[in-house]
């Protein structure tokens, strides 16, 4: 920045800044609190040779990137962004069951006004009744995945009350 008001870095840091800062095109003087929990968490020094070894181009990704990792890290100091990740892939693990019981849900309402044959007879053509017995099979085999994954994930976290 080098003008009137130095980045937030350098406001932190109490130095001048200088022209060619390399924090000041990714920590402007008006959001302190940016730099403020990435130093907290990463250190200046460790930031500014992670900025050094980039790309111009990649640098305002990689402060993102700290930013985030900084927050995950401050909210959940044990887990971080792998909690935020978990917790998820959880979600995700249930959406796919839900999805999993409803489409067998709605081949059984279907299969009720359709008369099923024993798969010993059913040709490749019988989609349905395929199916079924996929969607049912998911749904059976999800129990014994998801309740590990659930249970890893019943502790205080970030989250609060949003992991049951």
């Amino acid at each position: 920045m080098g003008g009137n008001s130095p980045c937030a870095s350098c406001k932190l840091l109490r130095r001048r800044c200088a022209k060619d800062c390399i924090f000041s095109p990714y920590f402007p003087s008006d959001d302190p609190h940016k730099f403020a929990i990435v130093h907290k968490v990463f250190g200046a020094s460790n930031v500014s040779k992670m900025l050094q070894e980039l790309p111009v181009h990649q640098r305002a990704d990689a402060v993102s990137s700290l930013v985030y990792e900084a927050n995950a890290r401050v909210r959940d100091p044990v887990y971080g962004c792998v909690g935020a990740i978990s917790y998820l892939q959880n979600q995700v693990s249930q959406l796919q069951m839900q999805l999993a019981v409803a489409q067998a849900e709605i081949l059984c309402i279907q299969m009720q006004h359709e008369p099923v044959m024993p798969t010993s007879q059913m040709g490749p053509d019988d989609d349905k009744s395929f199916l079924l017995q996929n969607s049912l099979s998911q749904y059976l085999n999800y129990g014994s995945s998801s309740n590990a994954i659930h249970d890893s994930l019943k502790r205080e976290s970030i989250f609060g009350d949003m992991i049951s």
